[in-house]
């Protein structure tokens, strides 16, 4: 039955490996239950609703991912997104956590209707590669350096603005020691080494005390409990608040789409390209139902009360053990289904236990920069102004604002204004208004 219904011969693969597939995709993703969590509680959100939403989500979007594609894709709550949620919108720009749900709601419409009319392609094009790789890039540094703040790896200083921690805490000195086992199981091709990074450094909180003589990881009450009630985050999005206040919601949802646009696009390709499912053309085959999945999981995920859900490049560790079918997906979506009752457990990790978890994604997202050609002055002006820009001023979105605005009137200076395509130069526009009126 299950080699008819994903078609498991037709793509060379056994229930056996796709099992293990799912397993080792959620081992690499598993840090996600914690993360997540621990950003989006700093918005005012409830901790204990954020761990059940995260993990019921991801469950229900990655089932849905298979139904509709029967493509090894797991989807959780991104990584930048959530932290572009809480401290670009909630933090950043003063926007409760209910009219930010409204905000993730409205992406994923908005996400979806671009991709049933074909306008998502064309906006894709329309912007330049190197930005594309400077988003990326930047929220890389962005996410990196939330989690050494976090940490307190850097802290705050009236002269410099930041400044080194103290590194002689308990928490600063796990989260570089964590860093350094994450990057080395990783260097090893451990599976699971950043979740076992989170879990080892958890295990020693419960030795090591802080400066107040309390444990950095407390006790739990209980190992195993039923799931916390979802009662505080689920359908608490505020859709109105947007049309009150759009000249500053605006922006901000041009952002969330543009960052979950890319980060769809790229993962899909990625993984499946590594899974043999890419056409000769090496195009997609099912892009159109992939993409509604993820505009779907969007939407639901703000129904449930967390940042936007989207797909997982964590999805490719199962596509190497094995995973080429769905049944890879559901079997990621059951461990997500069974961790909603290790929640006690979840809400323990301290902060210095996930900080590494943070930096390690900030690199990868990093490793993009290999790819652009800051030889050529004219790329490398406007994508080092949108790397700079997102974690300086602790915002994914200004720093695509202040990128876009450099591009178009760069190349203006230089009599190159034809080369930028006319939705670019709207863009640039509606963000340099964004800028000056915000």
């Amino acid at each position: 039955m299950l080699n008819r219904l994903f078609k498991l011969e037709e793509h060379g693969t056994t229930v056996r490996r796709e099992l293990i597939g799912g397993l080792t995709t959620f081992a690499a993703m598993a840090y996600i239950l914690a993360v997540n969590p621990t950003i989006l509680a700093q918005s005012g959100m409830d901790r204990g609703a954020l761990i059940t939403a995260t993990a019921l989500a991801s469950a229900l979007m990655t089932l849905l991912m298979a139904w509709a594609t029967n493509y090894p894709i797991a989807l959780a709550p991104g990584m930048g997104l959530n932290a572009f949620f809480t401290f670009g919108i909630c933090l950043g720009a003063k926007i409760p956590w209910p009219a930010a749900l409204g905000l993730v709601f409205y992406g994923g419409v908005a996400f979806l209707i671009l991709t049933l009319t074909g306008v998502r392609q064309k906006l894709i094009e329309s912007i330049p590669h190197e930005l594309k790789l400077a988003i990326t890039c930047g929220i890389g540094l962005f996410i990196a350096f939330i989690g050494l703040k976090g940490a307190g790896v850097i802290s705050a200083n009236p002269a410099t603005f930041v400044t080194l921690g103290d590194i002689r805490q308990p928490g600063p000195l796990m989260a570089l020691g964590g860093i350094i086992l994450a990057a080395v199981l990783i260097w090893r091709k451990i599976p699971g080494a950043i979740i076992l990074t989170v879990l080892a450094l958890t295990a020693l909180g419960l030795v090591l005390k802080t400066a107040d003589g309390q444990p950095v990881t407390p006790l739990p009450s209980t190992l195993v409990s039923a799931p916390a009630t979802l009662t505080p985050t689920f359908l608490q999005l505020d859709l109105g608040y947007f049309w009150q206040h759009w000249r500053v919601c605006l922006p901000l949802l041009l952002a969330l789409l543009f960052v979950d646009l890319f980060d769809n696009m790229g993962t899909l390709i990625g993984v499946c390209h590594r899974a043999g499912l890419l056409d000769r053309e090496g195009n997609l085959p099912k892009i159109g139902r992939a993409l509604t999945a993820d505009a779907t999981a969007a939407m639901v995920g703000s129904m449930l009360g967390t940042s936007t859900v989207t797909s997982y490049i964590e999805s490719a560790a199962g596509v190497e053990a094995g995973g080429r079918t769905g049944l890879t997906a559901i079997t990621t979506a059951g461990c997500f289904l069974l961790a909603l009752f290790l929640s006690p457990l979840i809400a323990i990790i301290p902060a210095a236990a996930t900080a590494p978890a943070l930096v390690i994604v900030g690199v990868f997202m990093m490793q993009s920069i290999g790819d652009l050609e800051l030889k050529d002055f004219s790329k490398a002006v406007p994508a080092v102004v949108t790397m700079l820009a997102m974690p300086l001023t602790f915002s994914i979105a200004e720093g695509i604002a202040l990128g876009f605005v450099v591009y178009v009137f760069f190349m203006l200076g230089i009599g190159r204004a034809r080369e930028v395509k006319p939705l670019s130069w709207g863009l640039g526009v509606l963000f340099l208004a964004h800028l000056i009126w915000k």
